[in-house]
């Protein structure tokens, strides 16, 4: 069941991705070489709590730390470790938060010193994939119009969408309905969905420099693309209005 938000509670929502913004603004500034993950995780986690907001990925279904670090090939829900970030990199860092019951999702993908030309353009075509995905949205449209635009822009500029995993609503819960897909498929129910004001949804195209097809490691969660090749990973907390897209994580 889809749950439209109250004012109030998108309110409260963009309190907790006002933080997330934050939180990452200061990844970047600490995301770097000679630096390992576990770093990044300590002291994201350090300034969420400092700014009175939980956590939400620590502890969820067993996930041991407070953000997702997932480094060149790996997709998602990399584990926060002892690896050493170096010069070439690129390192996606997903992260959640709780304020007064409600939350908020984001992502970004980060060079971590001089990166070459296709991790440059990969990164650059994710981002602006999330962007234009946002743009088109407005209350009483179609799910699928975002899903066509974020997948036709990634396919041309010879990209490919990840299909295992999509976004998702937020709000009170972590994951809530309806499933957001970044590409359009006949199994999914979910694209005929029409955007309605209050509704609250995390849009987070995932994109691969080759094939799509992914793998998960033996630690159960770290995803990552099959070829080797590597992946990019934005993600924005939306609310529709009337008027178009409120972004909640900025």
């Amino acid at each position: 069941m889809i749950y439209c938000k109250s004012d109030r509670e998108i309110n409260l929502m963009r309190k907790a991705g006002k933080v997330l913004n934050e939180a990452l603004q200061l990844a970047s500034e600490i995301a770097m070489a000679g630096v390992t993950t576990n770093y990044i995780n300590d002291k994201l986690e350090e300034f969420l709590i400092k700014n009175n907001c939980r956590p939400i990925f620590k502890g969820y279904r067993g996930f041991p730390k407070s953000i997702c670090a997932s480094v060149n090939n790996e997709v998602v829900h990399g584990i926060p470790n002892d690896y050493i970030l170096k010069d070439g990199d690129i390192l996606s860092i997903d992260i959640g938060a709780e304020y007064k019951k409600y939350m908020a999702d984001m992502a970004k993908t980060f060079p971590i010193g001089e990166i070459s030309t296709i991790a440059t353009k990969l990164i650059d075509v994710c981002k602006e994939s999330l962007e234009l995905g946002i743009k088109v949205i407005k209350s009483d449209i179609k799910l699928e119009t975002v899903s066509e635009t974020i997948q036709n822009y990634v396919e041309s500029k010879g990209f490919s969408i990840v299909r295992d995993y999509t976004g998702h609503g937020i709000g009170r819960k972590m994951h809530e309905d309806p499933q957001v897909p970044n590409f359009v498929s006949t199994n999914l129910k979910n694209n005929s969905i029409l955007l309605t004001k209050g509704m609250t949804i995390a849009i987070e195209p995932m994109i691969c420099e080759g094939l799509p097809d992914t793998s998960v490691l033996d630690n159960n969660w770290t995803v990552i693309t099959q070829d080797k090749l590597l992946s990019a990973h934005f993600e924005h907390t939306i609310a529709i209005t009337d008027d178009g897209p409120d972004v909640l994580t900025i």
